[in-house]
């Protein structure tokens, strides 16, 4: 009995490799959809797919052709009446990511999924195909596959992985205090104005606190030529992670670009590849200390890195003059709360920090850590805790 469950999830990887924007919260979906209901025919899954699977009218035709390739003849599940169409090509809708590459459709007859095991679908006419389940030890090696060696094609598989993640940014008491029985402060203005009641005498003191609430965290990335790869996997990991989209956002190389309006859209292609264009300087040289001069000057005194966790994600080869990064590091390290560098070099043993840039900015940074991986990922989650 073939598991519909698992085959569902392998059905959803291959609707995105065709172009459809079927994310992992739809994939979801179908699988709860097919759990709950139990489809019995080919039509039902059909409609069961259709309806949590695609939400614009023109994807429907390239839906449909998918979904004849991959579930057409498939063990105790009847035939859908009619004559079947005739397998037609993928229609790709291309999506492009910073890197300038596209992702291109895959062959129908494989399709990736979380199940170790083989499946053999057969047409009406007698041919058919294998549909091959990928195993978990895929989904292993790509969390500890540093992302300058991954495809965009791998790195769009990671997406998932990331939205496991959780960042949350340590907490700070809140400006505005509310009244609270078990408050740690006593409100007195209203406590003598509640004494009215009992003839001025205060009987009842009325208590308030100030409600914890996270701190601001604002992340600077490194786009220049030796950090596009990593920056790729940053931005999607931030667009990914529950609790990181309400981050600002900046990326660098020679002038600093904020992303932060262009990574809330809610497709992670689209979010990606409006900050290919919103951001002109991808792949070019670095300038760390104009960079963090530039957000200081139009953005941190105003209130935005004062308090906060600033995270600056770069290898730390500056082209300037190393010295005026120390002096911007210094200024920044006076009003943030915690400042964290995400150094991918650092995951080798054998590094140590002796750029220019790194070496200069390294007295005011809280932490130091890789953050090369999916895996490491959780020690960048570590350290913006504190």
């Amino acid at each position: 009995m073939i598991d519909l469950v698992e085959l569902s999830v392998a059905f959803s990887n291959l609707l995105r490799e065709a172009g459809l924007p079927a994310g992992p919260d739809r994939s979801g979906r179908f699988a709860e959809s097919i759990r709950l209901t139990s489809p019995a025919t080919i039509d039902e899954l059909y409609w069961l797919a259709r309806i949590t699977l695609v939400t614009q009218h023109e994807d429907v035709e390239l839906f449909s052709r998918v979904f004849d390739q991959v579930f057409r003849g498939l063990g105790a599940i009847p035939e859908r009446q009619g004559p079947a169409p005739v397998p037609t090509p993928f229609r790709t809708r291309p999506a492009t990511s910073p890197s300038g590459l596209r992702r291109q459709a895959v062959a129908p007859e494989t399709i990736s999924g979380t199940s170790g095991t083989t499946r053999r679908a057969e047409s009406e006419s007698g041919d058919g195909h294998e549909v091959t389940l990928g195993t978990s030890s895929r989904d292993e090696r790509l969390a500890t596959t540093d992302f300058g060696v991954l495809t965009p094609e791998e790195l769009v598989e990671l997406y998932s992985l990331m939205r496991g993640l959780r960042l949350s940014p340590p907490l700070r008491a809140g400006r505005r205090a509310r009244r609270h029985r078990s408050g740690d402060a006593l409100d007195l203005r209203a406590t003598l104005r509640r004494s009215r009641r009992t003839g001025g005498d205060p009987v009842v003191a009325v208590r308030r606190y100030r409600p914890p609430r996270p701190r601001r965290m604002v992340v600077l990335c490194d786009i220049s030529g030796s950090m596009e790869p990593y920056a790729r996997a940053y931005l999607q990991f931030l667009h990914a992670s529950v609790g990181a989209r309400r981050a600002e956002v900046f990326v660098f190389a020679t002038r600093l670009t904020r992303l932060t309006s262009a990574l809330s859209l809610r497709r992670a292609d689209l979010a990606l590849a409006r900050a290919a264009e919103v951001a002109p300087d991808w792949r070019s040289g670095t300038r760390i200390a104009g960079a963090v001069k530039s957000f200081l000057d139009d953005h941190g005194r105003r209130g935005m890195a004062r308090g906060a966790v600033v995270v600056i994600v770069s290898d730390g080869w500056e082209h300037d003059n190393p010295a005026l990064l120390g002096e911007q590091m210094l200024r920044l390290s006076r009003l943030a709360h915690r400042v964290v560098w995400v150094n991918p070099r650092s995951a080798d043993h054998r590094y140590r920090p002796l750029a220019g840039g790194m070496a200069a900015a390294l007295p005011y940074c809280d932490a130091l850590v890789s953050g090369h991986t999916a895996k490491a990922l959780r020690e960048v989650i570590a350290a913006i805790r504190g």
